[in-house]
C-alpha cells in the first residue's frame, strides 16, 4: 500500500509505526510522549491505529475513552461506507460489520489504580481489510474483514484521518456536556443487549451499562457490575 501523508485535525498528529501501533503507542507513552499522537500502521491486509490520551480524571472516569473512540470509528466508517453497511460494538471492544466480527478496540493505562489519575492512557484498534488467505475466510463466517462487506472504496489513509475527527468531536462533547450524548449515541450502536453472554468469567444476561459504562451482567436474581477498567491490558 503506498502511504501518503495523513492529517489531522488541530491537537492530533500522527506517528507511523513499523510493528503494532498499540504497543508503539504505549512505548511513545511511557516515553514521556505528548498526548494526541496517533500511532497507525496501514498494512496491506490489517489497519492499526493507537491515540495517545493525558487524562486528567482518575481512570475510573477516563476510560469512557474505550466506548468513545468506538462511537468515533463508528461514525467514520459509516461516512465512509455504502449506506447499507450496519457497522455495531461490542461492549469489551469488539468490532462487528454486518453482524459479523471485524477487528477490536483495546486499551492501556500507566496506572491500575481505578482512583488515581494516570500518566498516560492508549486506546487502539485494529481492522482486517482482507482476509490473510482465502481458505481463512470461509472457515470463519462469524469472522469478516472490511473488503468484504462492500467496502472496497473506503481506503485506509481516508479512515484514519475520519476516525480522527469524530473521535476528536465526541472528546469536545464530553467534556463539554458528560457522558449522555455518548451513552444515547453508544446504546444505538451496541452489540449483545439482552443476550446471554460470558464477561471475565462471569456468565449471564448483558443489560445494559452503568454511567461509566460498566457492564451490567444479570444472572438469576443477582447483576454483576464488571467495570471498564477490567478490560485493561498488562503494560511492559
Amino acid at each position: 500500500m503506498t502511504i501518503r501523508d495523513l492529517t489531522f485535525p488541530p491537537l492530533l498528529w500522527g506517528e507511523a509505526a513499523t510493528g503494532s501501533a498499540f504497543d508503539h503507542a504505549c512505548m511513545r507513552a511511557t516515553q514521556g510522549c505528548d498526548p494526541g499522537m496517533i500511532a497507525h500502521n496501514l498494512g496491506a491486509n490489517m489497519l492499526e491505529v493507537a491515540l495517545i490520551f493525558g487524562p486528567e480524571v482518575p481512570l475510573a472516569d477516563a476510560v469512557v475513552m474505550l466506548p468513545l473512540c468506538g462511537v468515533g470509528f463508528q461514525n467514520a466508517l459509516g461516512a465512509l461506507a455504502p449506506p447499507e453497511v450496519a457497522v455495531h460494538l461490542e461492549w469489551a471492544g469488539g468490532l462487528r460489520i454486518n453482524g459479523a466480527s471485524c477487528g477490536t478496540f483495546k486499551m492501556a493505562a500507566s496506572d491500575s489504580d481505578p482512583s488515581a489519575v494516570p500518566d498516560w492512557l492508549v486506546v487502539g484498534f485494529t481492522l482486517p481489510l482482507w482476509p490473510e488467505n482465502e481458505v481463512a475466510q470461509g472457515d470463519t463466517p462469524n469472522q469478516t474483514t472490511l473488503y468484504a462487506e462492500g467496502c472496497v472504496d473506503v481506503q485506509a489513509p481516508e479512515l484514519v484521518e475520519a476516525f480522527a475527527r469524530h473521535t476528536l468531536n465526541w472528546i469536545g462533547r464530553w467534556e463539554d456536556v458528560g457522558t449522555k450524548p455518548l451513552h444515547d449515541e453508544w446504546r444505538g450502536i451496541v452489540h449483545g443487549v439482552g443476550e446471554e453472554i460470558t464477561q471475565n468469567s462471569k456468565h449471564g444476561t448483558f443489560l445494559g451499562v452503568d454511567e461509566r459504562f460498566g457492564m451490567l451482567l444479570r444472572h438469576g436474581e443477582t447483576t454483576d457490575l464488571i467495570p471498564l477498567t477490567a478490560l485493561l491490558e498488562d503494560t511492559v
